[in-house]
């Protein structure tokens, strides 16, 4: 069911049986396989690719020529910057049939995937996790983490609002947790032994 057709450009190719929400627009030269479920207020950017087997939430953003295989899912205010690469095989073969291999990626709320990074397939992205430009990421990443580089390494924290967060990798030895606050919001965020967490709703 297509919420608002009259939001999808005439050169999009949205599959009967796919599923998008009120409010979503698709851009130009975008194809959505009949099996994907799209949520409200969703922009798809040109050329985008989401596949059969794909769950996005709402008010998700994907820039332009941002291919999302069968076994992503997106959460709510997902951003996909432009040109970034998701997988859904972690050793492929032309010649070797592994649809039934496929490993489940899933990026938690308000996470950001930088500008041609990749997301090997299997991975986690935490809640308003940060994927620097160009990362390439092989593991799990923390909610609110940044992790930037080839491989991705976990380099800092960030809050909601994509501001670094003046807290460092780790807790000191003697203490049981930092405090620190968004430099543009002031919401608050605790570090603990788990990691980062939100101290304002």
């Amino acid at each position: 069911m297509i919420e608002n057709p009259e939001l999808i450009h005439p050169s999009a190719i949205v599959d009967e049986g796919a599923a998008v929400g009120a409010g979503t627009r698709i851009w130009h030269f975008a194809h959505v396989c009949a099996g994907a479920r799209i949520g409200s207020g969703c922009s798809l950017g040109q050329g985008v690719f989401v596949g059969n087997q794909v769950e996005i939430g709402h008010r998700v953003r994907i820039q332009n020529h941002v291919s999302v295989y069968d076994g992503v899912t997106l959460e709510d205010e997902v951003f996909c910057g432009p040109s970034m690469v998701f997988t859904n095989v972690i050793n492929p073969r032309a010649a070797v049939e592994r649809k039934h291999e496929y490993r489940p990626t899933r990026v938690r709320r308000g996470a950001t995937l930088g500008a041609n990074c990749t997301v090997v397939c299997g991975a986690t992205i935490g809640s308003y996790a940060f994927v620097a430009a160009g990362a390439v990421v092989r593991h799990d990443v923390p909610d609110f983490a940044l992790v930037a580089g080839v491989p991705a390494r976990h380099v800092g924290w960030m809050s909601r609002h994509g501001h670094r967060l003046d807290l460092p990798l780790q807790l000191p030895a003697g203490h049981s947790e930092l405090l620190a606050a968004c430099p543009a919001q002031k919401d608050r965020y605790r570090l603990t032994a788990q990691g980062v967490a939100a101290l304002d709703a």
